[in-house]
Order: C-alpha cells, then structure tokens, then sequence
C-alpha cells in the first residue's frame, strides 16, 4: 500500500512551493494546502493574489486568481502540474505568456481532464480552482517533479 507523503519543490536558490500533505496512510483524498513562497523568478507566488471569497478575472474573461487556500490531494496536483507543462510545451515561447490561454482552455465549458482533476472548471471548489492555478504557475516555474 502506497503511503502518502508531503513533497517539496524547490526553484532557483529560493525555496519553492511547498505543498503540506495532510493525508493520513492509506487515504489519498485528503487535500494538501499551498503554503506561500517565492517562485524561481523571486517573485512573491501564493494560492491566491486577491482577497478571501474574491476572484480575479483578465479582462478576456479568465479566472486568475481565487480567495481560497489551494486544495488538492498530491496526486490531483501533480498531474494538475503536468498538464499545464505539457500543454506549454507543446505550445513554445514564453510559459508566462501561456498562463492565460492555458487557464482559458480549461476553463471553456465542458472541459474536463488532468488540469482540473477530471472535473469541468465550473464544479471545481473554490478551493480546487486556486490549487489548479497555483499548479500551472508551479508549471511555468518547472516545479512539476
């Protein structure tokens, strides 16, 4: 039986982001919280950038920010990650550029797969929807694992 455990990822010289696990032994779904950090670039990255119960929107319409603590078990959030990398790469330039249309192609209706936890955006929690940002900017920072 696999035991889950917390996981660090590191970036550049500073610390990266780290994700507590609060999964206890043989319960996979438990959900981990983001704790603040600095992303490899230093720039200050937390679950969310508004505040609590609020929700940023580009001007094209796409949520980039949620008021809520990031939720997600270690697996969702890794695969979460991947997604958001692959799709990057598969896309070339700039991955800080690619935020917004990557966050808009999960976020079109219907749309449902590893970026957001096989679940269509609109039925994410609050606390689903910040973990998946903070997974893709964990992405553009090639924090996946």
């Amino acid at each position: 039986m696999r035991t889950p455990r917390p996981f660090l990822a590191l970036g550049g010289t500073a610390a990266g982001l780290a994700l507590l696990s609060g999964c206890a032994a043989g319960n996979e779904s438990t959900p981990t919280s983001a704790a603040p950090s600095t992303s490899a670039r230093g720039e200050a990255m937390t679950p969310t950038s508004v505040a609590p119960g609020e929700t940023g929107v580009s001007g094209d319409g796409v949520t980039t920010a949620v008021g809520a603590p990031a939720e997600s078990t270690e697996d969702d959030y890794f695969h979460a990650c991947r997604a958001a990398r692959t799709w990057m790469e598969s896309h070339g330039g700039d991955p800080d550029a690619l935020v917004e249309p990557y966050l808009k192609t999960i976020q079109s209706a219907g749309s449902a797969g590893p970026g957001t936890f096989g679940i269509p955006w609109a039925q994410l929690s609050p606390g689903q929807q910040s973990a998946v940002i903070v997974a893709v900017q964990a992405a553009v920072d090639g924090l996946c694992g």
